[in-house]
């Protein structure tokens, strides 16, 4: 970001008229709300030293790195006076039509925000438009845009916006809006008021622990404390490594993360659904059968991905995910018929995890014959 002359931006620009048609073109855009966050985030920084050095973000080093950055806008983009965080909701359907696709597991079940397009992709076009009005409004400034795409603890500069609160599976929530949506920022060199935060960021989780019941893994081992290492979207989408053994069971149909904690949250209840186009169910991913997908060949995946979040996993990673729903499936010819057809794949990681599968349906398949015989005696 590089700050422009001061003789090039007008001399009297009311800040709350600034972010007044902020409001306005955000919601233009598909943004269900914008904010201006306070800066102070050390008590952050230390929750993040913290829970690093216990480990819990498994393989991923990115994390350690850039700290600083992380706890201070200002040294990630040199000049930054102000973060104007925005959220936009995803879902396409009900919390509770989500957890029923859950439920059939001869389907596989992709998280939702990854149904459609790239959120990166359609977060950072439209914050960019927003802040190009905001430039044609007042002249030119300083500013770039970010979601999920640099170190930035963004849910923290969002509670400081007064945007939600971080609920104990350590997700956002907001009372109007429940959990299911994403967030962006803008660090600009405008000198913007934080946003008057009242109750709206205080914590409104209660005794409830839902999240923490209905966590497949028991990833969230503590309120506010998530062990990625145990989380299914760990362990489906950063980790490149074998899915631990004793946790396969608990991933399920689940093939590329994890909404679980979201989708029992009472809050969710209040979730909007989204009216950004962009982010509609592709090529039937909100309940495709696994065989299918395990069929396709490495270049139909990547016409299956292109543009979406689902580029995220490579597809050796992609079948490793899918042997181990394929595993949890009933017993059926076409789910072992599937895995037959995998059983020598070149990778070493895909193969493994197709002879645990296979393992899995007969251990079933004897299990239930020894009941029989036991019922005929």
């Amino acid at each position: 970001m590089t700050p422009p002359d001061d003789a090039a931006r007008p001399a009297r620009v009311a800040p709350a008229d600034v972010l007044s048609r902020l409001r306005e073109w955000a919601a233009e855009l598909g943004f269900s709300h914008l904010a201006v966050a306070h800066l102070d985030l050390e008590r952050d920084r230390a929750h993040l030293d913290a829970w690093l050095a216990r480990g819990m973000h498994g393989s991923m080093r990115w994390l350690e790195r850039h700290r600083d950055e992380r706890a201070d806008p200002g040294r990630l983009v040199p000049g930054t006076l102000s973060v104007i965080s925005v959220r936009m909701d995803y879902m396409s359907e009900t919390p509770a039509a989500a957890l029923a696709a859950l439920g059939d597991t001869r389907r596989a079940y992709v998280s939702r925000y990854a149904l459609g397009r790239d959120y990166h992709k359609t977060l950072r076009g439209r914050l960019r438009q927003l802040a190009r009005r905001l430039e044609a409004e007042i002249g030119p400034f300083g500013y770039r845009a970010f979601t999920d795409s640099a170190p930035l603890l963004e849910r923290a500069l969002a509670r400081n916006a007064g945007l939600g609160w971080i609920g104990k599976h350590t997700n956002l929530i907001d009372r109007e809006r429940g959990s299911l949506f994403f967030l962006g920022e803008i660090l600009t060199d405008l000198a913007l008021p934080p946003t008057s935060v009242d109750d709206e960021a205080d914590n409104h989780c209660g005794s409830c622990a839902r999240c923490i019941e209905a966590c497949p893994t028991g990833a969230i081992v503590a309120p506010y404390e998530l062990d990625a290492r145990r989380c299914i979207s760990y362990l489906t989408i950063e980790s490149r490594e074998a899915i631990p053994v004793d946790l396969r069971r608990l991933v399920g149909n689940r093939v590329f993360g994890c909404d679980d904690c979201q989708l029992v949250c009472p809050w969710n209840r209040y979730a909007k659904l989204s009216t950004v186009a962009d982010f509609a169910p592709r090529h039937g991913l909100d309940a495709p059968a696994l065989v299918d997908l395990f069929a396709l060949d490495e270049g139909a995946f990547d016409n299956l991905t292109q543009g979406s979040a689902l580029r995220r996993v490579s597809f050796e990673q992609w079948l490793r995910n899918l042997a181990v729903a394929l595993g949890n499936a009933p017993t059926e010819a076409a789910v072992l018929a599937a895995l037959e057809a995998r059983r020598d794949h070149p990778s070493p990681l895909v193969r493994e995890h197709v002879a645990w599968a296979l393992a899995e349906h007969r251990s079933r398949a004897a299990e239930n014959a020894a009941a029989r015989a036991a019922r005929v005696d």
